[in-house]
């Protein structure tokens, strides 16, 4: 997809980097030989060359303000020249710290090179000691990413059960949980998002927001007016209802709790804010 593709991963905050670790002569490598660090070397080759033409032509239309002396342009560009130098030289920009005032240029370049990564290592039976992982365990220490262990065979199999089958499965391979669902936390993590709960007893939803958000903010996230016009909030986690069995339960052990405006939602949280327009 070319140029289309980039432009969508511009817009993401994380980028999921899967990364083949598994042999299967079956499944061909459109390069060669299984080799992570090659893979993630070609793949970070283009997302630099990518950086670097858009900001060269940031230079260049910088250039026309610098000689009209605009004081914008002339602050920003020494540290765009930097940046350029920097990815001239193959260097990874998330990896580098920058002043308040720099990050909100690098925001505004999206660069390709300074969003937070979390390597998918697309693994064999039995490779959590393999070499060829050993290559992806390195890379991600070395750009200070994440990193997965996932199986997209298993995967597979896993999606294609009926949701009664799928814990039977787990079991039967040790596996607490889908490699998906350990992907999804941790890329959560990395955004710093936080999921709380709504219920009743015709609906359940879960809602995303980021860690810090209050009470009356998470409302609006459900509908403006439940913010705007925000009295409480009643609240109790979910691991105490799993633990309890039921609301009714959760209130008679004293675990069901009235918060304000600016209780700052927690991860589970279930809630039921009360309003008034």
């Amino acid at each position: 997809m070319g140029n289309q593709f980039l432009s969508q991963v511009r817009e993401a905050d994380v980028l999921v980097h899967v990364v083949r670790c598994f042999q299967d002569p079956d499944v061909l490598h459109v390069v060669g030989p299984v080799n992570p660090e090659r893979d993630i070397g070609l793949i970070e080759t283009e997302l630099i060359l990518a950086d670097l033409e858009t900001l060269e032509r940031r230079r260049d239309r910088l250039e026309k303000k610098v000689r009209a002396a605009d004081p914008a342009a002339l602050k920003e560009m020494p540290f765009l020249l930097r940046i350029l130098d920097l990815l001239g030289k193959g260097e990874w920009i998330g990896l580098r710290e920058f002043s308040p005032d720099e990050q909100v240029w690098v925001r505004e370049y999206q660069l390709l090179t300074a969003k937070p990564v979390v390597f998918a290592a697309n693994v064999g039976e039995g490779q959590e000691e393999d070499a060829v992982l050993g290559q992806v365990v390195e890379q991600a220490k070395t750009r200070g990413a994440r990193l997965v262990m996932l199986s997209g065979r298993i995967e597979a199999e896993i999606s294609a059960l009926e949701p009664e089958d799928r814990a039977e499965y787990l079991r039967e391979l040790s596996m607490g949980e889908p490699g998906l669902v350990r992907l999804i936390r941790t890329a959560y993590e990395l955004l710093g998002l936080i999921t709380f709960f709504t219920a009743g007893e015709t609906e359940s939803r879960a809602w995303t927001v980021r860690k810090g958000t209050k009470a009356a903010t998470a409302a609006g996230k459900i509908h403006s007016d439940m913010e705007r016009g925000f009295i409480r909030a009643e609240v109790y986690h979910y691991d105490d209802l799993i633990s309890c069995g039921s609301e009714a339960a959760v209130k008679e052990k004293g675990l069901f709790r009235l918060e304000g405006r600016e209780y700052l939602i927690k991860d589970g949280d279930v809630m039921f804010f009360r309003f008034n327009v």
